[in-house]
């Protein structure tokens, strides 16, 4: 089983980003997880190219959504809502057949639970047709308090919860 994992933040420290990669690092026997790292290559979407002239780096992000049987995404909250290279990475997903129904996964490490950007990205994933592990995601300050120098997560309640999350997807 392929997860493709997305990372909202830009940033080279981010919180998380490191959910992700721990995440990736718990995996299920027979689990792969790969870490898109292309969110800030994307050109600006725009519908006029959502053709032939389909940009090579969002043919490329396609294709690993194609290729993945569930997606991991982690965002923090900028100005109550996700952040915007995160958004148009989505909307380049819109007319993608791809990721209509693909399981999906939210996770944050935001000390003030996201609750915006969380709503807003639930919100655009259920308008594309994403069916969202929803008993699977995991959020909130419990999460922010287990990062230790932004090196790794030694919280178990936290290892242990993002290893569910990364089981829902074998058992949906």
């Amino acid at each position: 089983m392929k997860i493709l994992a997305i990372s909202g933040s830009l940033r080279t420290q981010s919180s998380n980003t490191l959910l992700l990669q721990v995440a990736a690092q718990f995996a299920p026997e027979g689990m792969s997880v790969t870490l898109y790292q292309g969110l800030g290559e994307l050109p600006h979407f725009n519908p006029d190219l959502d053709d032939e002239r389909l940009p090579e780096k969002v043919k490329e992000f396609r294709a690993l959504l194609a290729a993945a049987d569930g997606v991991l995404i982690s965002s923090p909250e900028y100005a109550h809502g996700i952040p915007g290279s995160l958004k148009n990475a989505l909307d380049w997903l819109v007319s993608d057949v791809e990721f209509v129904g693909k399981p999906v996964v939210l996770i944050n490490s935001s000390a003030s639970d996201a609750e915006h950007a969380m709503a807003q990205l639930t919100e655009v994933l259920k308008t594309m047709s994403a069916r969202i592990l929803f008993c699977a995601s995991l959020r909130g300050a419990v999460v922010r308090r287990a990062l230790e120098d932004q090196q790794n997560i030694s919280d178990s309640e936290v290892i242990e919860t993002l290893r569910a999350g990364l089981n829902a997807f074998v058992d949906n």
